[in-house]
């Protein structure tokens, strides 16, 4: 199985300066170039799917099959139910079987309130920051069992960390054992999770599974604003002083194949230069972060094999 990868590609204009049509184009490229079966973007492919009809018609009807998993902030400006619709996904979390694969894509994107879990809709979450970023019962229920009833090994994708033990999902635990309860009943039933959102690159291999933290397509988020950028582009756009960007796209070719005597996992991933040269430490923030990754302009190629 041999798939096109990228995330958190932020089509907003007039907000955000990496994510264009252009880009698109050029990753969608990429896609033809290698021949994949299908691309997946793990989160943020924008900030409201109902204020741009046209990008996402764009990405949906390109004539290699296109899947999206929601990021936080896709429900910015649409709620969850139209996002949903308009991404042409079959629902919130749902799976799909390619070349003797399962994708397995999940959603995070929860706020757990007095017990209760509430997806994401309307930028609710923003006054809820240390009560969000769960995977509800129902959903873990639910990828229990679809981990279980499938023939082929899975791959798992969400915009939020299971890897991470801070800042990811906060019942990360619960997936893992979800995770590792299938490959000690039948090994390599997972093989790979991926996520996005933190804008970061990174690989580890846990528990016989490989985790892959994928960066950005387009920049990364700074705390602290800065003002190296030109005037006449940041009167344009509103975060261009509160980003470092990439010059070009960031996506990553990734092929899985079961040899019969373990899982071969093949990323061609990709590198760019920093926009202007301005880097996140030329801004006064720190190049790291909270888990120690550094800010890089770049997908990393790797070689895996799980015996």
């Amino acid at each position: 199985m041999k798939f096109l990868l990228f995330s958190d590609f932020h089509y907003y204009p007039d907000y955000f300066f990496g994510g264009t049509f252009e880009k698109l184009h050029q990753i969608q490229k990429r896609a033809e170039d290698e021949n994949v079966e299908f691309i997946i973007h793990a989160g943020d492919m924008t900030h409201g799917a109902s204020l741009h009809p046209d990008f996402v018609k764009e990405y949906n009807d390109f004539h290699i099959p296109s899947y999206n998993c929601l990021g936080n902030h896709d429900t910015d400006h649409t709620a969850l139910e139209e996002t949903v619709k308009l991404y042409n996904m079959p629902g919130d979390y749902y799976y799909f079987d390619v070349n003797g694969f399962r994708m397995i894509v999940l959603n995070p994107n929860m706020i757990k309130l007095d017990g209760q879990y509430i997806k994401y809709s309307m930028g609710n979450y923003f006054a809820h920051e240390a009560k969000r970023d769960w995977i509800d019962p129902k959903q873990l229920l639910w990828l229990k069992n679809t981990i279980a009833s499938s023939e082929h090994p899975c791959i798992l994708i969400s915009h939020a960390s299971f890897e991470r033990e801070t800042g990811g999902i906060q019942n990360f635990e619960e997936v893992r054992n979800v995770i590792n309860d299938a490959n000690s009943i039948k090994p390599h039933s997972v093989v790979m999770c991926i996520n996005g959102h933190y804008h970061r690159d990174f690989l580890r291999i846990l528990d016989g599974v490989a985790y892959f933290d994928v960066n950005s397509s387009s920049f990364d988020w700074l705390p602290k604003e800065h003002d190296l950028y030109p005037k006449e582009e940041t009167d344009k756009i509103v975060y261009m002083n509160h980003c470092v960007h990439y010059n070009d796209p960031l996506s990553a070719v990734v092929t899985i194949e079961n040899t019969g005597f373990g899982i071969k996992i093949d990323i061609k991933g990709s590198e760019s230069t920093f926009y202007r040269g301005i880097t996140r430490e030329m801004t006064g923030n720190v190049k790291c972060d909270d888990s120690g990754r550094p800010c890089t302009a770049k997908i990393m190629s790797a070689n895996i094999t799980l015996g």
